[in-house]
C-alpha cells in the first residue's frame, strides 16, 4: 500500500499548480490535476458529493450519519513560484525519489506545502471508504486554488457553507508540525495553531522636488524614505505575549526541570521578562511577540543619473491578535512621525480569532497527534503565516493549523525555498494521522 500511495503523492506533485501572477500552462496544470485526482481516488469521487467552486477549488461532501454535525479538512491545491529551478538538486517538478530507510526522501515543489497535506487526506478517506466507515457527522473535504495569491477559493467556498447555514465544529488546516528540539534538551512538540496573524500591505510614499543627480538637493525624496524605514527597523513594537503564547511556554514548562522550566510554567505571571526573553532569542521567537514590520519593495527613479520626486516603498505587517489593521496602521504612523511621508494600505486583513485550547475539536486533534506521535507533547502556538482557515472563523469557533510532519529544520526552511522536500517515512506519518482523525469525525 505504501509503494502505491507514494506512486500516487508523486504523479500529483508533478503538475505546476501555480497562482501567481503571469504563471503559464495554468489551466492546463489545474485541468490535469484534477483529472488525475479522479483517476487516483476513485471511491472518494465515486461516493462524496464534488463542486467546482470559484473555478478551480474543490470541494467534496462526505455524508455523515448526523448531517447537523461538520467537519472540514482543509489544504491547498496551488504551490509559489519557482524562480531559478537551476538551483535545485532535483527538478522542482519531477518529484523524483531518492534514499534509503529514514532519509528516502520525495522532492518537489508542494511536498510540504500543501500538496502532502491535501494528498494525505485523500489516502486516508479513500482507505476509510474502502473499509466502509461512514463518519458520525458530515466531513467536508476543502481545496482551494489560490491559497498563496489571498484565498478568494477559500473564501468562495465558506460562502457556499454559510449560505447552507453549516457550522463546522472543528477545522483544521495547515500550520504547526512536530518539531524537535523547540528548546535545548526538550523533545519533540506538536504545536497547533489557534489563531494566525493578521497580514496588512503598506505602501510608504515621499515626494518631493527631484532633479539631475549632479545636482542634488539634501532632503531628497529617497533620503526622507530611507530616514523612515530606519525608524520602523530601529524601533519596533514592544513585545507581549498573547495568550496562546502562553500556553505554549507553559506546555513547554512542564516538560522541563530547573530554573527554566520553573519560568516557563509561570509564564503568566512573568510574561514582562519573558517576551523581553523570547524577542531576543531569535526572529520566529520575537515574530511570536510582536507586530512585525518587513520593507519588500523599494522603487525610485527608472534612470541611474535623476533624483526622483516620487520615492516609494511596500511595507508587508504581520498583525499580532489583539491588534488591527488600524491600530496596526496608526503605529507605523507614530513611529515613522514625518508628515512628509503618506501611507497607503493596500491591502489587509485582520488577525483571526483565537480558538480554545479545549474542548471536543482540540481533543480530537490532540488525541489523533498522540496515537501517531506518542513521544510527542502537544501545545498551542499562533501561526504566523497566513493561510485559508483565516476564512472559516466566520462560520466555526474552532479553526485549528496544523501538518501532521516531522520536521528537521533545513526541511522546513524549504518551503518556499530551494529543494522543497519530504521524508517519506514523514508522509507516511500524515496518512496515519489523517486517518485517527478521520475515525474521530
Amino acid at each position: 500500500m505504501s509503494d502505491a500511495a507514494l506512486e500516487r503523492f508523486r504523479t500529483l506533485l508533478r503538475h505546476a499548480t501555480f497562482s501567481h501572477d503571469g504563471a503559464e500552462g495554468v489551466d492546463e496544470a489545474f485541468d490535469g490535476f484534477h483529472a488525475d485526482l479522479a483517476r487516483l481516488f476513485p471511491l472518494v469521487h465515486e461516493r462524496l458529493e464534488r463542486e467546482l467552486v470559484a473555478g478551480r477549488s474543490l470541494l467534496y461532501r462526505w455524508a455523515g450519519d448526523d448531517p447537523t454535525r461538520a467537519a472540514v479538512l482543509l489544504a491547498h491545491q496551488d504551490v509559489v513560484a519557482v524562480d531559478d529551478d537551476s538551483r535545485w538538486t532535483h527538478p522542482p517538478f519531477a518529484a523524483e525519489l531518492d534514499g534509503d530507510g529514514e532519509e528516502r526522501t520525495i522532492w518537489g515543489r508542494g511536498a510540504l506545502d500543501d500538496k502532502a497535506a491535501l494528498v494525505s487526506t485523500l489516502e486516508a478517506v479513500e482507505a476509510r471508504l474502502a473499509a466502509g466507515f461512514t463518519p458520525r457527522g458530515d466531513v467536508y473535504l476543502a481545496f482551494g486554488h489560490d491559497e498563496e495569491a489571498g484565498g478568494t477559493g477559500a473564501e468562495a467556498i465558506v460562502e457556499q457553507l454559510a449560505a447552507r447555514g453549516v457550522e463546522p465544529w472543528l477545522v483544521i488546516d495547515e500550520g504547526g508540525a512536530v518539531m524537535d528540539g523547540l528548546l535545548p534538551g526538550l523533545g519533540p512538540t506538536a504545536v497547533v495553531g489557534l489563531t494566525e496573524k493578521g497580514i496588512m500591505n503598506v505602501e510608504l510614499v515621499v515626494e518631493q522636488a527631484g532633479g539631475h543627480a549632479a545636482i542634488p538637493l539634501s532632503g531628497g525624496s529617497t533620503a526622507v524614505l530611507a530616514r523612515a524605514i530606519l525608524r520602523l527597523e530601529n524601533q519596533p513594537e514592544p513585545p507581549h505575549l498573547i495568550e496562546p503564547t502562553i500556553g505554549l511556554l507553559e506546555a513547554l514548562g512542564a516538560r522541563m526541570g530547573g530554573i527554566r522550566g520553573w519560568a516557563l510554567r509561570h509564564a503568566r505571571m512573568l510574561r514582562g521578562p519573558l517576551a523581553k526573553t523570547l524577542a531576543s532569542s531569535s526572529p520566529q521567537l520575537a515574530a511570536m511577540t510582536r507586530t512585525t514590520r518587513a520593507v519588500t519593495q523599494l522603487r525610485g527613479s527608472s534612470s541611474k543619473n535623476v533624483v526622483p520626486e516620487r520615492a516609494s516603498a511596500t511595507l508587508n505587517v504581520r498583525i499580532l491578535p489583539g491588534a488591527t489593521v488600524e491600530t496596526a496602521l496608526a503605529d507605523i504612523a507614530r513611529t515613522i512621525d514625518d508628515p512628509a511621508v503618506q501611507l497607503r494600505v493596500l491591502d489587509g486583513a485582520d488577525p483571526a480569532p483565537v480558538s480554545p485550547a479545549e474542548g471536543p475539536a482540540w481533543e480530537a486533534i490532540s488525541a489523533s497527534i498522540r496515537e501517531v506521535f506518542p513521544e510527542a507533547a502537544v501545545a498551542p502556538y499562533v501561526m504566523l503565516q497566513a493561510s485559508d482557515a483565516r476564512h472559516f472563523s466566520r462560520i466555526s469557533r474552532a479553526v485549528y493549523r496544523f501538518l501532521p510532519f516531522d520536521l528537521r529544520q533545513e526541511e522546513l526552511q524549504s518551503i518556499h525555498g530551494v529543494d522543497e522536500r519530504i521524508r517519506v517515512s514523514t508522509y507516511l506519518r500524515a496518512i496515519a494521522f489523517f486517518d485517527a482523525l478521520v475515525g474521530r469525525l
